[in-house]
């Protein structure tokens, strides 16, 4: 733990720094003394536009599949992304406060966390406009421990410092340049509304976007206040009508859906 001393020179040294990647890179340095972190992100959700990535420690390999991919439409999935929509109240939170109970076994995280060799996540929510809210999420690799809550408190100090960095970034960025129309993701969106309709129930597709969220039986049967065991029926039901068997296989059809051939995979699935 640093001292007082050392806490304000850190702080004005970090505050110091150009607005955006400068003072980014300082200040994930500046989290790092405060607590072990591998991999650093920084996304801002817009309205209806795919995620922008403001800063990140990846590797090309790693920005391919956190980066790359998940903008393509798997953020949906996210639990970070899904609190922010609408706004999670500011603050530091982890990955486990937030995340359905089910969701370290999901192919979500198996594909877009255990795949990088990551673990563990705990974020910085900020809200940067109604409609406008960003994540700098910190993460360790398989194998650490997981964030105490003595490490979340003595991050939670941090707060003002993060908010006025991350802050800085979005405007800098906005002043760079106008986003493009073509950086909507309303297609995305309207993908992951419509996926399996015209095959399932409306009930079957509630049931499919919570499963693929990471919700087990009992808590999907908690949130549509209907029994476990109907959660099953409709699971197996679903299943049939997709023609698939198991999680991974409704992750590779939704994974179809949202980059664009919903209505060929969902029709030939149902063969």
């Amino acid at each position: 733990m640093m001292h007082l001393t050392d806490w304000t020179n850190s702080v004005v040294e970090v505050l110091n720094k150009p607005a955006g990647s400068p003072q980014l890179q300082a200040l994930s340095a500046w989290l790092r003394r405060l607590s072990v972190v591998d991999h650093f992100v920084l996304f801002v959700y817009e309205g209806s536009y795919r995620p922008l990535s403001l800063f990140n420690t990846f590797s090309a390999e790693q920005r391919c599949i956190f980066i790359d991919e998940y903008q393509t439409g798997p953020y949906l999935l996210d639990p970070f992304y899904l609190a922010s929509q609408p706004s999670q109240a500011e603050g530091v939170y982890s990955m486990r406060q937030l995340a359905p109970d089910q969701f370290y076994k999901s192919e979500y995280f198996q594909t877009y966390y255990h795949h990088l060799g990551l673990s563990e996540e705990v974020g910085f929510f900020m809200n940067l406009s109604p409609d406008t809210h960003a994540v700098l999420s910190l993460m360790r690799r398989r194998g650490r421990m997981k964030f105490h809550d003595d490490e979340v408190r003595q991050l939670e100090s941090a707060v003002p410092v993060v908010n006025a960095a991350v802050r800085a970034a979005w405007e800098a960025s906005r002043k760079e340049a106008v986003r493009s129309v073509d950086d909507h993701d309303h297609r995305v969106q309207e993908a992951f509304a419509n996926f399996g309709r015209g095959l399932l129930t409306d009930r079957e597709r509630e049931v499919v976007r919570l499963l693929l969220q990471g919700h087990s039986s009992l808590s999907i049967a908690q949130k549509l206040r209907i029994s476990p065991a109907t959660v099953k029926v409709h699971r197996k039901n679903l299943y049939e009508k997709l023609g698939i068997g198991s999680q991974s296989g409704l992750l590779a059809l939704f994974v179809q859906a949202i980059k664009g051939d919903a209505s060929g995979s969902l029709v030939n699935a149902g063969k």
